[in-house]
């Protein structure tokens, strides 16, 4: 478990540059600014460009920020990274892009569910692949992957989302065991309800208790470099418990579909 006395010693071990993909608006945006106060330099990635730069534009009064309109689902993505990248000692990686659409399965098209793989589940593999390489070369890093509460069982009318995330929740675990020895922390983040401007497009103000992206981006940097995975809130965690420990599966995919069932305005 590691403890920063200082922002030195973060920027020592995560620095000097971290890449946050999907950093133009709620939790991407939250961790850009939380980076920027800690001393890092940004290289800033999302599809949005205008919307990157606001984001941006704020923070360059206290580091060096770099911005790329990028797709994240794009099929040249290693490439892109490794260009976007070349030349810098990148330390740390929050891959915070995602994809998500609340609707029955098959209202959905093939396509989007392809590019909800591509964004959700190809794109942490690359962007882990890529920039893993050179912190364990240096012996230091730290990679942070975005997952959710949707990871720990089926969420009906979410089906694909929360099966990416379920996907990224694996990854990073595995990833964990194997590059924390070599001096590379690798953590993942299964969120709550949170109130980013998608979920509030989504839920509306009947949704959820959600946590501002503020408060969990305070958690799971807190928590880099301490476990394999975390789960930011306390009622979050209360609700995680019931449904992958206590509840019988069956009655936790129900519980959860009850849920995602009002969002989606399913009958």
């Amino acid at each position: 478990m590691r403890r920063w006395r200082t922002a030195s010693e973060f920027v020592d071990h995560y620095g000097p540059w971290a890449v946050v993909a999907g950093a133009s608006e709620g939790l991407g945006a939250a961790f850009a600014r939380a980076l920027a106060g800690r001393g890092l330099k940004l290289l800033l990635l999302a599809r949005r460009a205008d919307v990157l730069e606001e984001v941006a534009a704020p923070l360059r009064a206290i580091t060096e920020v770099r911005t790329a309109a990028i797709d994240l689902g794009e099929a040249e993505l290693a490439a892109t990274l490794t260009a976007l990248t070349a030349g810098l000692e990148v330390g740390l990686c929050v891959y915070n892009a995602a994809l998500s659409q609340v609707g029955p399965f098959l209202e959905q098209s093939l396509e989007f569910h392809q590019r909800t793989i591509d964004v959700n589940c190809r794109g942490p593999v690359i962007a882990a692949r890529v920039l893993g390489e050179g912190m364990v070369r240096r012996g230091r890093g730290g990679i942070l992957l975005m997952s959710s509460l949707t990871a720990l069982c089926g969420s009906p009318f979410l089906a694909g989302y929360g099966a990416s995330k379920a996907f990224n929740l694996s990854l990073g675990e595995a990833l964990w065991y194997e590059l924390g020895p070599r001096g590379v922390d690798v953590l993942v983040c299964c969120a709550g309800a949170t109130s980013t401007p998608g979920f509030l497009r989504t839920s509306g103000a009947g949704g959820p208790r959600a946590m501002t992206p503020e408060a969990v981006v305070v958690e799971a940097l807190a928590a880099l470099g301490a476990a394999p995975s975390m789960i930011p809130g306390a009622f979050n965690r209360v609700a995680a418990g019931l449904l992958a420990r206590l509840l019988p599966r069956r009655a936790a995919v129900r519980i959860m579909g009850a849920q995602t069932r009002r969002l989606a305005g399913a009958p």
